[in-house]
């Protein structure tokens, strides 16, 4: 009996959940299109002053570098909810343990697009820096 494949979208969201979460930040640039948006979260926030997203493979790997880099992230995706042939949406928990007690936790809903090879061209998280702020105060990080 064949086995159904993977959708490209869920896939792409599966590698970079487990690349993020290993620190394995050349894995998680391959995994992007040259020209791919991260826009993590969408809208204006300290990590994007624009609210555009962080447009090509420089712009992501800065990203990484300022956001994901130094997180101990433990992302759990809830669900994965393809749709059509390229983009899937997952809601999904992201908790950072930045050690000695201190840790934030925010859900967010992803939605990845994927190219025909399966490349992310654009992952736009939705979540709230209002909310994440909020924790930073009550932990006196902000």
């Amino acid at each position: 009996m064949p086995t159904a494949s993977i959708h490209p979208a869920v896939q792409a969201n599966m590698n970079s959940i487990k690349y993020a979460m290993a620190g394995d930040k050349e894995a998680w640039l391959a995994l992007y299109t040259d020209d791919a948006v991260v826009a993590d979260p969408v809208g204006v926030s300290p990590f994007d002053p624009t609210g555009e997203g962080h447009q090509g493979k420089e712009a992501i790997a800065t990203f990484w570098d300022t956001v994901i880099g130094p997180a101990n992230l433990a992302i759990t995706a809830h669900k994965r909810c393809p749709s059509g042939t390229s983009t899937c949406a997952v809601p999904m928990t992201a908790v950072n343990d930045m050690g000695n007690g201190i840790v934030t936790s925010i859900d967010m809903i992803a939605v990845y697009e994927v190219d025909d090879e399966g490349k992310i061209r654009s992952m736009k998280a939705y979540w709230s820096w209002d909310d994440m702020e909020a924790q930073l105060k009550e932990l006196g990080l902000a």
